[in-house]
């Protein structure tokens, strides 16, 4: 999570390619990027994609 020159916040999942969400607080950005994140996950699994393990670097 990073702030935002412009304002607001910007989270990714590095270990799901493309899994990024935007807020304007952080309290914001933890309930978006969980969403996001099942999302992420829903979509590939329909596709029939693979679904990354996580990596062990934080």
């Amino acid at each position: 999570m990073y702030p935002e020159p412009e304002g607001g916040y910007v989270a990714m999942i590095k270990d799901l390619p493309g899994c990024i969400t935007q807020g304007e607080t952080p309290n914001e950005i933890m309930a978006n990027i969980e969403e996001a994140r099942q999302l992420w996950i829903e979509t590939v699994y329909e596709n029939g994609d693979e679904i990354p393990l996580p990596s062990d670097a934080l």
